[in-house]
């Protein structure tokens, strides 16, 4: 019985774990470039002395979706959806280099370009872009950034700047605590991707299937119910069974 009421409280445990991670993914069905968390229930055996008997049943992050997203256009200048396997490297809260598929950008008053969510973008030399003033502005889909400056006529155009865009397998990548993504510690450096990256004035919407992890959310609150219910049937035979053994 023991055996069974350990299977059942890891499990329960493991349970909550992934409605977590399901409704995380819920929370970001409609945040532009968001892919979504690949998570599942292992069977882990439990290590230490004594007889291996005990088998816990344990949460892991299996990765991130590599789906691509909707895209839809919007028409503003600013807004970059990222081709297959196509990252934009933005400056990360502790000074690196991280990646994001989000590309609804923004010029801050100084002219520096940043994401949604206020981290710089990268050029190719690693450096935070800042855009001087201008009239117009439009991005290559190379990621090169042209504008008309002020004060000139329309026909003037400058070169302000290209994003730095990497080339990379979802697989190969790593997302960290702040929702950005990061090269695996061991790997080498993104190589940058060449030709045509991006199509301007377009956004790619999350990659989050709504319908299905709703369903998954109905399935673990289920599961959830019958590891708690064994293991109140586990509570009940164990006072039934000392019941048995006080009455002789």
């Amino acid at each position: 019985m023991d055996k069974a009421l350990y299977v059942a409280m890891t499990g329960a445990s493991a349970t909550l774990k992934a409605q977590a991670s399901v409704s995380h993914n819920l929370a970001n069905a409609s945040t532009v470039g968001f892919q979504a968390t690949l998570s599942g229930t292992v069977a882990a055996p439990v290590d230490g002395a004594g007889h291996a008997s005990r088998v816990a049943a344990s949460h892991q992050t299996l990765g991130v979706s590599a789906r691509a997203g909707a895209v839809h256009n919007t028409s503003n200048a600013l807004d970059v959806a990222l081709d297959p396997d196509r990252w934009l490297a933005v400056q990360a809260p502790g000074g690196g280099v991280a990646y994001t598929r989000a590309g609804n950008l923004q010029l801050t008053p100084n002219g520096l370009l940043t994401t949604a969510s206020g981290r710089p973008v990268l050029d190719q030399g690693g450096a935070p872009l800042a855009i001087p003033p201008h009239q117009s502005l439009s991005i290559g889909g190379d990621g090169t950034i042209s504008i008309v400056p002020q004060g000139q006529p329309a026909n003037t155009i400058a070169e302000a700047g290209r994003l730095q865009v990497a080339a990379a397998n979802t697989a190969e990548l790593v997302r960290g605590e702040d929702g950005l993504m990061y090269a695996a510690p061991d790997a080498a450096p993104l190589a940058p991707a060449a030709g045509k990256v991006l199509t301007s004035g377009a956004l790619e919407g999350s990659n989050v299937d709504a319908t299905s992890m709703l369903v998954s959310m109905i399935q673990l609150s289920r599961q959830f119910e019958m590891q708690v219910r064994i293991l109140q049937k586990g509570d009940e035979n164990a006072r039934a069974a000392n019941t048995l053994l006080s009455s002789r």
